[in-house]
Formats: C-alpha cells, structure tokens, sequence
C-alpha cells in the first residue's frame, strides 16, 4: 500500500468517524489525487479554519476555480457548515476531506468523472 492510498485510508476514516459520512472511495480517490503534491506536505494538507484568508484561498482557487461555480455567500456558508460537520475543535482538517465534502454539498461530482 503506497503513501497515497494510506493518506486516503485516513481521510475516509475521518469522513466516518468526525464527520458522520459514508465516503464515495471512487470519489475520495479523485479528489485526493486532484489536490496533487499538496497531500504530502504537512502545512498544505490541511485547511487552517481559523484564517480568513485560507477560507478564502479554499473558495477561490477550489470552490470557483475547481468547481466552476459562481462566487457568492452560498460559497463561505457552505465553508463554514463543512468545518463546523468536520468539528471546530479538530485541529488536523485535511484538505481532501474538506474538498470531498464541498464536492458532495455542490453535487459537483461530475468534475471528477
């Protein structure tokens, strides 16, 4: 089993066990591989919840970019509520976990098809 597929392990118990979902592997798969080398790097691979500008970062440069959706509240709140699912009090939010859930929430799974 590669470094890869042990982060992804992680990130689907996560999504069991602090997030209260079922994870779509297919999808989870596609998502991890689509945050690139980002995964590997312990400082990148998690979303700091508490900074504005790395929410920011997170509805830029994957909600509207990524996503290809239009920028409005709806992107921030939708943010908030996965942080809030994934547990303020989590200290380790990883971004694939993050991505995978916003993914789910927008129905854009079709971006990773």
């Amino acid at each position: 089993m590669g470094k890869r597929d042990e982060l992804i392990a992680k990130y689907a118990d996560d999504l069991k066990n602090k997030c209260g979902v079922t994870p779509d592997m297919d999808l989870l798969t596609k998502v991890t591989i689509g945050c690139g080398p980002a995964i590997y790097d312990a400082d990148a691979a998690t979303v700091a919840a508490s900074q504005e500008g790395e929410l920011e970062t997170v509805k830029n440069n994957f909600l509207i970019k990524k996503l290809g959706l239009s920028d409005g509240p709806e992107l921030m709140a939708a943010i908030n509520k996965v942080i809030e699912t994934y547990g303020m009090s989590e200290r380790n939010k990883y971004r694939a976990v993050v991505y995978y859930m916003l993914t789910k929430h927008f129905g854009k799974e079709s971006v990773y098809g």
